[in-house]
């Protein structure tokens, strides 16, 4: 399994975020993460990556426990979280060739330009990341997940702030890494994760809700996904 977990807990005060969920993702698998503002999605996914520490549980990332090998962990991962953390007074080209040397890779030149090239960031190379437009932050911030082509990706609000042109050249480049890696994708787009995604996993409260190919879980209720989602949750579609 590309990602397993078994029992994952974590306790904010007397509120469990997480509540003792377990599910797994084989690799070449694209699963959509959902659930309501405050229902674990983040806290979940800060986990898998070894950003933040659960009180119990088991997460393994490609057979390697978080917990014991959080560096060997990362290197098989590119995260994109929902705050993009950029260096604003950094030219996009320069950025991304400082996170190549974080990987420790040996050809960055050429791996700053496949992550260009496959993002769409071509015109917008040489300019400061902080001159940019929010979709253009964006899809820095997925150059950035990908320049190592890691095994799983964790991508959280990735077409936030793209226009519908950008987020179809955007699907197209995820639909197309989903074929070799795994993906676990979150966003407040519903009809993004009905196009993108082959699986839904949907969190309520700390609680999984639901787990199923998307097909069935429409097939089951006969309606949309948002539909599914505001049934299964008890809100407007907010994820």
């Amino acid at each position: 399994m590309s990602i397993e977990i078994r029992g994952l807990t974590k306790i904010y005060g007397t509120q469990k975020a997480v509540n003792d969920i377990s599910f797994s993702v084989e690799k070449g698998t694209i699963l959509g993460f959902l659930g309501p503002n405050g229902a674990g999605k983040s806290t979940t996914m800060k986990i898998i990556t070894g950003y933040l520490a659960a009180d119990s549980g088991l997460v393994k990332l490609c057979g390697i426990d978080v917990t014991k090998d959080p560096l060997a962990v990362k290197r098989k991962i590119g995260y994109l979280p929902e705050a993009n953390p950029l260096y604003h007074d950094m030219y996009v080209k320069e950025y991304l060739g400082f996170i190549a040397g974080v990987h420790g890779l040996k050809q960055i030149n050429k791996s700053v330009s496949d992550a260009i090239e496959l993002t769409g960031l071509g015109t917008e190379a040489h300019k400061k990341t902080g001159q940019l437009s929010k979709g253009y932050k964006q899809r820095v911030g997925l150059a950035a997940a990908l320049i190592h082509d890691p095994e799983v990706l964790i991508l959280d609000e990735p077409t936030s702030g793209l226009d519908p042109n950008q987020i179809i050249e955007i699907r197209n480049v995820i639909r197309e890494q989903g074929k070799q890696k795994t993906i676990l994708f979150s966003s407040h787009i519903l009809q993004e994760v009905q196009a993108i995604c082959e699986r839904v996993i949907i969190i309520n409260k700390g609680n999984i809700v639901a787990d199923d190919q998307l097909t069935n879980l429409l097939k089951r209720s006969g309606a949309s996904l948002e539909e599914v989602f505001r049934n299964l949750t008890g809100t407007q579609a907010s994820v």
